[in-house]
């Protein structure tokens, strides 16, 4: 046997040892490298998955007192830089999102209207939204001035850009 195995590695010169090593190194680094890449292959599946996917903001919902606010402030600058409109359907809020669209229902007589956040405020104690002329009008508040309110903020839909997926990477 001794003998067998002498003649087998005389056969091999260090150049066929070579390139045999060489071989099983390369398919080594090969299989290595493509669990690697099937890693990276599912990422980028991901990415492009996400690239123009729409991601959906849940929403919130908050009762309180609501009031109004108007003639005062028309014509004035908002918080987000518009101008205020006492006839446009929109409010104002301590903490939501400029932007942020609610639908707010009178609890005291089940009306209901859409506005969306451009303000700031109210800045009276124990008060969660101050709606404006024409929104308090279509909850039927105006006289009274306040209300006991539900505020449900709309699921947002917002598209995941190239640029904003490479930024998560």
């Amino acid at each position: 046997m001794l003998n067998h195995m002498v003649k087998i590695c005389s056969a091999i010169t260090p150049h066929k040892w070579l390139v045999g090593t060489l071989q099983v190194t390369l398919v080594g680094a090969l299989a290595v490298s493509g669990c690697g890449s099937k890693d990276s292959g599912e990422q980028s599946k991901q990415t492009q998955q996400q690239t123009g996917s729409v991601v959906t903001k849940p929403a919130k919902k908050e009762v309180g007192e609501a009031s109004w606010y108007g003639p005062g402030f028309q014509g004035k600058e908002t918080a987000n830089g518009e101008i205020y409109d006492q006839k446009e359907m929109t409010a104002a809020h301590p903490t939501l999102p400029m932007g942020t669209k609610a639908k707010v229902t009178n609890l005291e007589n089940g009306k209901k209207v859409d506005v969306r956040i451009n303000d700031r405020g109210p800045y009276a104690d124990g008060r969660v939204i101050d709606l404006s002329g024409a929104a308090a009008k279509k909850l039927d508040m105006k006289g009274d001035g306040t209300a006991q309110v539900k505020i449900e903020t709309k699921p947002t839909k917002s598209k995941v850009s190239s640029d904003q997926s490479s930024k998560t990477k």
